[in-house]
């Protein structure tokens, strides 16, 4: 992505694959951080993006970071002074879920889903594309919850000052149709809300999940 820094324009690495709707409107304000590695080809990431509402986490790989640092924490409702905390824990041969944590002999499978989508000024939303893996996950957490695991998955929202999560069964129906089912079989959803500044990025508070 080219950022335009002090009449420079510079490349900088973008660390999202989603479409990122709404976020790439010339003019947005842009925040980038510069890595000196000799072997890396492009010296800045894009972290943050501000729109005219709101202001973005755009780092998909600093999701699992923040829960790490939550679940150590004790920031989670859900999940306070736990035993164990694993993450990138295979499943089976074909998948791994990003953290395994443990409590009172408890084995509680989590997968973090980095959400950036707002169409709404306070209301965010996943996926903001079709999402083949995401809808391979939610099948593999009801057969993990079959076999006795708790399963969890947690929707982390880098979109300052949001209130409310939902599941953009407009863009991908699918996925929503396999949200319901594994809700309805004991699969738990949460959505939890970031504080972004340009300086930090920290986990914030619980928020509601709105259900059509």
């Amino acid at each position: 992505m080219d950022v335009k820094v002090n009449k420079h324009v510079i490349t900088s690495h973008c660390p999202n694959t989603g479409s990122m709707i709404g976020l790439l409107d010339k003019n947005n304000d842009a925040w980038v951080l510069k890595n000196d590695d000799p072997k890396r080809k492009l010296k800045y990431t894009l972290q943050i993006l501000r729109t005219s509402k709101n202001i973005i986490g755009v780092n998909t790989h600093l999701a699992n970071k923040l829960v790490q640092e939550g679940l150590q924490d004790n920031l989670f409702l859900e999940f306070k002074n736990v035993d164990k905390i694993e993450s990138e824990k295979y499943y089976n041969k074909e998948t791994r879920f990003d953290f395994l944590i443990q409590k009172n002999k408890k084995k509680i499978f989590i997968e973090v889903k980095n959400v950036t989508l707002i169409r709404d000024a306070k209301i965010s939303e996943f996926p903001d594309a079709i999402t083949t893996r995401g809808s391979k996950h939610i099948k593999t957490l009801i057969d993990a919850h079959k076999k006795g695991y708790e399963c969890y998955v947690l929707f982390l929202v880098q979109i300052d000052n949001c209130k409310y999560f939902k599941i953009a069964n407009d863009i991908d129906k699918e996925y929503y149709e396999n949200y319901k089912i594994a809700k309805k079989l004991g699969i738990k959803f949460i959505a939890y809300n970031c504080k972004v500044e340009p300086k930090e990025i920290k986990i914030d508070r619980r928020i509601k999940i709105l259900d059509d």
